[in-house]
């Protein structure tokens, strides 16, 4: 890759911290302020140096149309630990991965702990996950409401991808498919194993 200069250096960090913290890419008027540039002409001249040595590319049809490539978004693996019922439920999935995904922090930030899943079903397909798609998962066992979380429920030993909602003695796990109705159970009988920070599509 083209050597860049300290200013230009400075940018794209700007550029890659802002895809961790917030995953999506930065405007233009957010580089132009991050970095203290006065014209978006300026913003534009850096993007085309990193386009240039191969270190982003570009959608320029979209305001957010900025991509980080794999060697300067720093390309970690994650484990595809199984498959997951987004209709009905699965068994639980195994701990030992046999195969695993090579992400981007553009798509999602490197942290500890993350897992994948394979979708089976379509009872999310509303908010954005379709049958055959991988859910990239933070593990964690609290989930907020609104969350969409990979659960087991205890009773029958099975999983399911569902949002997550505390009520009043009780938990709703709603589907995201108007052809299709919650899940109510008692709070104890759910074990929340994570959370999706990230969906892969299944290009068909």
């Amino acid at each position: 890759m083209k050597s860049l200069s300290p200013k230009q250096q400075a940018m794209l960090t700007f550029i890659e911290e802002f895809f961790v913290t917030h995953r999506y890419p930065p405007t233009y008027d957010e580089m132009r302020t991050g970095m203290g540039l006065s014209t978006k002409s300026l913003v534009d001249y850096h993007l085309n140096v990193f386009e240039a040595g191969g270190y982003i590319r570009r959608d320029r049809m979209t305001p957010r149309g900025l991509r980080l490539q794999s060697s300067a978004a720093g390309a970690f693996s994650v484990p595809l630990v199984g498959t997951i019922g987004a209709s009905l439920p699965t068994t639980s999935f195994p701990d030992v991965a046999d195969e695993a995904l090579q992400l981007t922090r553009d798509i999602v930030p490197a942290v500890d702990g993350l897992f994948a899943l394979r979708v089976r079903g379509t009872s999310m397909i509303d908010a954005m996950v379709n049958d055959g798609d991988v859910v990239v998962m933070q593990r964690q066992s609290t989930a907020s409401n609104g969350d969409m979380v990979a659960v087991r429920l205890v009773d029958r030993d099975e999983m399911t991808l569902k949002h997550f909602f505390r009520e009043p003695g009780r938990v709703r796990l709603q589907p995201a498919n108007p052809m299709m109705g919650p899940i109510f159970t008692h709070p104890a009988n759910v074990e929340i194993q994570g959370r999706v920070v990230a969906v892969i599509r299944q290009m068909s």
